[in-house]
């Protein structure tokens, strides 16, 4: 269960991707996806080879529009207008002649036997018709009347938006069920009927001869190619006024020698006659803008020519892509730095758009936009929650974890640089301290249980708001033993002078603390501490079930063996000589003796820790003076002038603890002088 809930935005993100590519497959989304195909078809129309992006020279407009009826006079075309029509373009050579016009009813007015007898002359007619479909079921074909029916071609022009929402046509879709009934979309028909040969549906596309193959997707669709139409002063082209000619063009010729200069036009071409007049309210919307029917067709029957140049991506490929998309997002949960994960995630979901639009524009296939994108910015999303959570509950963590042991400074910055709490330990120059009550279990005996209790409720409380409020940090409690730390989590460069302050302090809190216990009529109580400045190896150290932030290394060990050492001299406070040189403008001490405490060989220079620079005076200033002059003498092996000197510091403080060990010291190396190769270092025999 942990490993799972560690993974948890590993799963929401696998899931999200899984439901991706079954949208994308579904097309569940084909408003969005249409949206970005026409962003990519714009591009690919200025972009792309020109030789794909051109209208085709193979297809002609033969177009009605305002102008015309202007001067024709009537709406709309008459079908004995639109016999002639037919006619001359069979006359000037139209290979395939497409009629944009749904003649399903009888006219009113007897035209009918005239268009007749025009499409049995022609014989290359194809008239539109209209598919009905069910949701996707196809029911029937509405034709042209039967005795057009009967001499021409029918195709059905109808083509369905993907989206409910969306107007957009992209896609032509080829009904397989309509496809064995010989009914075709009236494009496919009209390039069938071009090159003489029947459409057929293998292997999944869409085969019309031996050039021509069109790949179809698995919905049987391809996809339109909307060619690139040049600017001018009154905005893009439409399509009919580059590839087209008006029907008065070839109605209103009054001599032959015209529609003869005019041939060249029409000859050999698919020939379109289609309404591209508002009045008509035959415009739809397109990845290209508003198009005219006809101009659909038009660019429908380009698109087959050329063996539909816009190609869908395989499932397997499309797989492919979001299975990288997917994998590249989970491995930034690699990157702790969110600007720089973000970054990452940005570039990745800008190279895939580059890549996906690169290849629709210059080579025509068609990957999957919207679905991936939408995928990827919930994967970001998701990334940067588990982050946001993780970092809110280290937060919390550090908070519940350090909240009793740290100054809330400290506290602080942790929670805003977590990374400070390096796992495994780190080394770090620090200061290490540690604290007892000398003679505990005499003291404890002098107490019932409940009473030790409460007077080291009150000790150690005192204590560890004094290390707190000068930015240390409490590692443990043992019983009365107090270890705490300066330099970690957080660094701090005068860690010495902040411990030094620190016991100090404690030192003279503990004044009041004595009084008040020995009017409660409890013993008086005597702390040792000892101090060390040092290397030391700090982090959260212990078993995968439990762990504990504290330090280790020798200069720990020694800090602990200058608490004990106290004991030989009765000074209270020891620091060693690093500490001193880490605080000596911060501090006044008392140098006391060069040691070797137990379990070490390497001798130690040691201080009383006395006061803050500059703030020892009276009995004491004169005390530490005459101090320093016998400890010379001392060191000089004049013991007996030493002694001398110590006892007189005796007479200024009766009872100063590192006078009486010196002095008892002198007298005797006096009755037993020590060897004469003795290194001048006093070594220690028990831990204190």
């Amino acid at each position: 269960m942990g490993t799972i809930g560690n993974h948890k935005d590993v799963i929401a993100i696998v899931l999200v991707f899984l439901l991706a590519v079954i949208f994308e497959y579904l097309e569940a989304f084909s408003l969005v996806e249409d949206e970005t195909l026409s962003y990519r078809q714009i591009l690919r129309t200025h972009y792309a080879d020109p030789e794909l992006t051109s209208p085709s020279e193979d297809i002609l407009i033969v177009f009605t529009d305002e102008e015309f009826y202007g001067e024709y006079d009537k709406y709309p075309l008459r079908r004995v207008d639109l016999s002639t029509v037919i006619v001359r373009l069979k006359e000037m050579g139209a290979a395939v002649i497409g009629v944009d016009m749904l003649l399903d009813f009888n006219s009113a007015y007897g035209e009918d036997p005239t268009l007749e007898d025009a499409l049995r002359v022609a014989g290359n007619v194809l008239l539109v018709s209209q598919a009905e479909f069910k949701g996707n079921e196809f029911v029937t074909m509405n034709t042209a009347i039967p005795r057009f029916h009967e001499l021409t071609e029918p195709g059905y022009s109808n083509i369905s938006p993907n989206s409910a929402i969306s107007e957009s046509l992209v896609r032509l879709h080829v009904y397989p069920e309509i496809g064995e009934l010989d009914a075709w979309p009236f494009a496919v028909k009209a390039v069938s009927m071009l090159v003489g040969a029947e459409p057929e549906l293998i292997g999944g596309a869409l085969v019309i001869g031996d050039d021509i193959e069109v790949g179809l997707d698995q919905f049987h669709e391809f996809y339109i190619d909307y060619p690139l139409l040049p600017s001018g002063r009154d905005g893009t082209a439409r399509l009919h006024e580059v590839i087209g000619m008006s029907v008065s063009d070839i109605l209103f010729v009054e001599d032959e020698e015209e529609l003869e200069d005019l041939a060249f036009l029409v000859d050999g071409k698919i020939v379109l006659i289609g309404e591209v007049a508002e009045v008509a309210h035959d415009e739809f919307e397109t990845p290209v803008g508003n198009v005219y029917g006809v101009s659909i067709i038009a660019n429908t029957i380009s698109t087959i020519l050329r063996g539909g140049p816009l190609q869908a991506a395989a499932p397997w490929l499309e797989l492919f892509v979001m299975l990288a998309l997917m994998g590249a997002f989970i491995a930034t949960r690699l990157m702790q730095e969110p600007l720089k994960r973000n970054l990452v995630s940005l570039a990745v979901l800008v190279f895939y758009v580059a890549g996906t639009v690169m290849v629709y524009v210059y080579g025509g296939l068609i990957l999957s936009m919207s679905y991936a994108l939408l995928a990827s910015m919930i994967a970001i999303g998701v990334i940067n929650v588990r982050f946001y959570l993780n970092e809110m509950g280290q937060k919390a963590l550090i908070r519940d974890a350090f909240g009793q042991y740290l100054s809330p400074k400290v506290v602080a910055d942790l929670v805003k640089d977590p990374e400070k709490l390096s796992l495994g330990g780190e080394e770090r120059e620090m200061t290490a301290y540690f604290s007892d009550i000398a003679k505990f279990s005499t003291f404890s005996e002098a107490l019932t249980p409940t009473q030790l209790v409460n007077v080291l409720n009150d000790y150690l409380t005192e204590m560890c708001n004094i290390i707190i409020g000068l930015e240390g940090t409490v590692d443990k409690f043992e019983g009365d033993l107090i270890m705490a730390f300066w330099g970690a989590p957080t660094i701090q460069l005068d860690h010495a002078k902040l411990a030094c302050f620190a016991s100090i302090d404690m030192s003279k809190v503990l004044v009041p603390l004595r009084e008040k216990w020995l009017a409660e009529g409890r013993p008086s109580i005597s702390v040792r501490m000892g101090l060390n400045s040092g290397s030391m190896v700090v982090g959260n150290m212990g078993s995968a079930q439990r762990m504990n932030y504290t330090v280790m290394g020798d200069s720990v060990n020694l800090a602990s063996r200058l608490e004990g050492a106290n004991k030989a001299f009765d000074s209270g406070t020891m620091i060693s000589e690093a500490t001193y040189k880490g605080c000596q403008e911060d501090v006044d001490v008392r140098e006391l003796d060069t040691i070797r405490v137990v379990g070490k060989s390497e001798p130690v220079k040691v201080y009383q820790l006395l006061e803050r620079k500059n703030q020892t005076a009276g009995t004491i200033a004169d005390l530490v003076a005459k101090f320093e002059s016998s400890l010379s003498l001392y060191k000089d092996g004049n013991y007996k002038d030493a002694m001398a000197g110590f006892e007189a510091c005796l007479e200024i403080v009766a009872d100063d603890g590192p006078s009486l060990a010196l002095a008892d010291r002198c007298k005797t190396f006096i009755a037993e002088p020590p060897p004469s190769d003795w290194d001048g270092i006093f070594t220690l025999k028990d831990k204190g």
